[in-house]
């Protein structure tokens, strides 16, 4: 038998369409949805391969000589890393110097909800208190450290104990978790079930209710213990495992963790990388609450402290909303305090607006930088316009972004969207914009 080019299939089926008057319409929107479906993977893919072939030449520098599109990084000159000025108009470096961790940290995929419904990192609370945002049926209290800036909550270890955030509403059905963890005192004699219980609750008490879904966290050394995810949908269990995993060093080093809850769907990274990927692990629309549980640490010789607690609504797809509305607004893309250092889970944002610079070749950018109220005017609006321009160079040093087609600017504190007198509202206010010009 004669085969038939695509073409004439196309034709064909075409054909038969229109001798269904019935079925015209639903079959026609089928068959567009498949073909943009198939062009977005396409284009996706495309994407992704020359993100890498860019990182190559970025990272490799003499394998490639240097055009005004790739520049070189190779470059000594020390105005490279400029410096600018904090909230308390202190100089500081900014450094943003391309390594092989940033390698890594260019393909994290992880995008925060961009509608802030949570935020504390204690600043506002007491040394020695328990913090005012959280409720508990135990002990904990905020700490300073000397390992690290700000504020820390510890928790303390002890059979059931609960620490719970006071959110203002109920979680939403898509949405990001994010905190920072700091660990003191482990070694090869942790226990094998030292474990942080992360638990998305039906309701707000210290008992676990009919729905829920928990990933608990291993902290033991002398192993890989794995990484354990359990839940229950109408008191019924219906996922009950250990995920693989060594985590061992990351626990011991300040890990970033992140998590994206879309209806049913859990997906959970420890600082770049995804372990957790579960699409029917959550009972959509009834978990309410997040409870953390610390269990198996030995009280006063292994510590656990959290801050930089954030959720957020959304944590959708940013492209989408820089294609169809022209502009984007995020508080996802987080620097260190004070200062034009990109904090490295911040690349899934940066990344996801370099594969819209890469898709539309025509689209040229503003990249606007906002601060909260802490510190002066001057400083502020600095610092904002240091920021856009740190991203900036992300884009061009990192995703190949021709530098002609971005543009920067600083608005400091002038445009508040939250109240600078709330860690919330704060939190509201750091933020990057991107408009298409």
């Amino acid at each position: 038998m004669k085969k038939l080019h695509f073409s004439q299939i196309f034709t064909i089926v075409l054909c038969t369409v229109f001798t269904l008057p019935s079925a015209n319409a639903q079959i026609l929107k089928k068959l567009k949805q498949k073909a943009e479906q198939t062009v977005e993977r396409k284009l996706e893919q495309k994407t992704e391969k020359e993100t890498e072939k860019a990182m190559d030449s970025i990272l490799n520098p003499d394998e490639k000589t240097p055009t005004k599109d790739t520049p070189n990084t190779n470059n000594k000159n020390p105005n490279t890393n400029p410096s600018t000025t904090n909230d308390d108009g202190d100089n500081v470096k900014v450094n943003t110097n391309i390594s092989d961790e940033l390698k890594v940290y260019s393909k994290f995929d992880f995008v925060p909800g961009d509608k802030i419904l949570y935020f504390d990192d204690f600043s506002q609370d007491f040394i020695g208190d328990f913090p005012s945002k959280w409720n508990t049926n135990g002990s904990g209290e905020v700490v300073k450290l000397s390992k690290a800036e700000g504020n820390w909550f510890e928790f303390k270890p002890g059979y059931n104990i609960q620490y719970i955030p006071l959110l203002n509403s109920s979680l939403p059905e898509e949405y990001t978790i994010e905190f920072d963890l700091i660990s003191e005192g482990l070694d090869n004699n942790t226990s094998s079930v030292a474990r942080l219980v992360i638990n998305l609750d039906d309701n707000n008490t210290f008992y676990t209710g009919t729905n829920y879904a928990e990933v608990q966290l291993p902290f033991g050394q002398y192993g890989a213990f794995g990484i354990r995810v359990l839940n229950a949908i109408n008191s019924s269990s219906t996922i009950n495992n250990t995920i693989t995993a060594d985590i061992r060093e990351e626990v011991k080093n300040r890990p970033h963790i992140s998590i994206a809850v879309n209806k049913k769907r859990y997906r959970l990274w420890v600082n770049e990388k995804k372990y957790v990927d579960i699409p029917q692990f959550v009972s959509e629309g009834k978990l309410t609450t997040i409870k953390f549980n610390l269990e198996g640490f030995e009280d006063g010789e292994e510590r656990l402290f959290i801050s930089n607690l954030k959720i957020a609504e959304g944590g959708v797809d940013l492209r989408r909303t820089l294609m169809t509305d022209g502009k984007v607004s995020t508080n996802g893309i987080l620097f260190d305090s004070g200062s034009a250092n990109i904090q490295k889970q911040s690349y899934g944002i940066i990344r996801q607006i370099s594969q819209v610079l890469q898709q539309e070749a025509d689209m040229k950018l503003k990249i606007v930088g906002h601060t909260d109220a802490d510190g002066s005017d001057e400083a502020n609006m600095k610092l904002s316009k240091d920021r856009a321009e740190a991203v900036k160079k992300a884009l061009i040093d990192i995703y190949n972004i021709s530098a002609e087609r971005l543009q920067t600017d600083g608005k400091g504190e002038s445009i508040p969207v939250g109240d600078n007198k709330t860690t919330d509202g704060k939190a509201q206010n750091r933020r990057v914009e991107f408009i298409k010009l």
